[in-house]
């Protein structure tokens, strides 16, 4: 090779992934995302970039560090799971089959009198280790002792948007606490975590620090991340004793200016749509649809949120109510309740359920412009999908396909920033046995409840 060739030839890559199927996101002139499959495609990785979106023949030569076979596998955004508590996969299948109020004040919030800082972080790495076993690369998480919680996320390689929550029952101590935490962690983890100010509820915050957090929210340009209008109920108990909806209480107070991830919200009503509708801060609702299931709830209202133009991003919750830290799952149950609730077949079809996983999920946590589609640009969090199971065959759709019959166990391989983080099924960065069996033996003093002593009161 002449050396004029030399310099005509492209740079090594860090990863090139050939042969596969791509998913790819048609951005519409109205700015919704279409979905879209590319096959025989590859997809190439410099500098934990993405770096070209192209042909298998196109990359044929190409010298690069590491080479994926991705023949009979989609390439993907890797899923996003846009609220969850991930420590408190300790507490999975503690307290099963009982109504709210009694799972909260009887079960969670004693035990979690009882939480340490080792146990916050052991449960934030195998509630990691699963995500990225099931496709998950992001992730936004609410909970106490975040320090550790960035610090499992920067051991795991994944990305995450984290917030300290707190009630005002803690006092001043509580939203400082969460201010502090949210300013040095922010551009952790090589620039892989971002933060968010985490009130916990409209119902355990009252106004005066519902309305500083807004304050401290544009003042610092932070997001923030609580759940309101969980359920009817609560939106009942709402008006009853304030007059106003949590979604009012949130106008009210100012949040509706800021950036703002509201969890679950299948308690908002037709009349909140008008106060989401004037809002001038960026709005989006995580939806965790197996929860809701569980505890006989209705659904997010994903179709009247969609026509005022939220973005809802899918969601797992914590695994103390949900079970399992699976975004796969949720994608699913998010097409099939819809369906149900809102008696048409025609509604949030599997190009929709990929979109709510992928690219609306990207914008729920501010992060549409890194994550959430494979473009060139964008940073290299994909994942890879085994469609060549006798339960995925034949392959008439593949959107079908990946909603309706593949599994998270169909994942192969799971990439954030270019870094591979599973490989074949095979945790790279994670020790799961070693994980499970320490966190196993702090188990013992976890699950003691201390009858009366909570870290809060649930009376939503």
């Amino acid at each position: 090779m002449t050396s004029a060739e030399r310099a005509d030839r492209p740079p090594a890559a860090d990863l090139v992934i050939a042969g596969c199927t791509v998913l790819v996101h048609d951005e519409g002139d109205d700015g919704g995302g279409r979905i879209d499959f590319v096959d025989d495609a590859a997809v190439v990785v410099r500098d934990g970039v993405i770096d070209a979106v192209t042909t298998a023949a196109a990359v044929a030569a190409l010298p690069a560090a590491e080479r994926i076979d991705g023949k009979g596998q989609v390439a993907m955004p890797g899923l996003i799971n846009c609220h969850t508590h991930s420590p408190m996969v300790a507490l999975r299948g503690i307290a099963e089959d009982l109504p709210v109020e009694e799972w909260f004040n009887d079960w969670i919030w004693p035990i979690e009198s009882n939480l340490t800082e080792s146990v916050v972080e052991l449960g934030a790495l195998l509630a990691c280790a699963e995500m990225i076993s099931g496709g998950v690369t992001t992730f936004a998480d609410h909970y106490f002792a975040m320090d550790r919680v960035a610090a499992a996320v920067t051991r795991s390689g994944m990305r995450a948007n984290l917030g300290w929550g707190y009630f005002s029952s803690q006092g001043a101590e509580g939203r400082e606490r969460s201010l502090d935490f949210a300013l040095r962690a922010a551009g952790a983890a090589d620039g892989r975590i971002t933060t968010s100010l985490a009130p916990h509820a409209p119902y355990t915050v009252d106004d005066e620090d519902l309305a500083a957090t807004a304050r401290l929210a544009r003042e610092h340009g932070l997001m923030v991340h609580l759940h309101a209008a969980e359920n009817r109920a609560q939106t009942d108990h709402s008006v009853e004793r304030h007059g106003l909806t949590p979604v009012e209480v949130l106008e009210r107070t100012g949040l509706l200016e800021t950036d703002l991830l509201i969890a679950h919200g299948t308690g908002i009503t037709d009349g909140d749509l008008s106060v989401l509708r004037r809002a001038t801060g960026r709005i989006a609702v995580a939806t965790a649809p197996r929860g809701y299931l569980k505890f006989g709830w209705d659904t997010t209202p994903i179709r009247a949120l969609a026509s005022i133009g939220l973005p809802v991003g899918l969601a797992t919750d914590g695994a103390a109510s949900n079970n399992t830290l699976d975004v796969w799952e949720s994608m699913t149950l998010t097409a099939l309740v819809q369906k149900s609730t809102e008696r048409d077949p025609a509604w949030l079809t599997a190009r929709q359920a990929l979109d709510h996983a992928t690219a609306q999920s990207a914008r729920a946590l501010g992060l549409d412009d890194r994550i959430g589609a494979l473009a060139p640009g964008r940073r290299a969090d994909l994942i890879l999908v085994d469609l060549t199971g006798p339960h995925t065959l034949p392959l008439h759709d593949h959107a079908a396909t990946l909603v309706h019959s593949a599994r998270s166990s169909d994942v192969r391989t799971t990439i954030v920033d270019g870094r591979v983080l599973m490989r074949d099924r095979r945790l790279l960065t994670l020790d799961v046995p070693a994980i499970a069996a320490e966190l196993a033996r702090e188990l013992p003093a976890l699950t003691r409840r201390r009858q009366g002593r909570r870290i809060q009161e649930y009376d939503g």
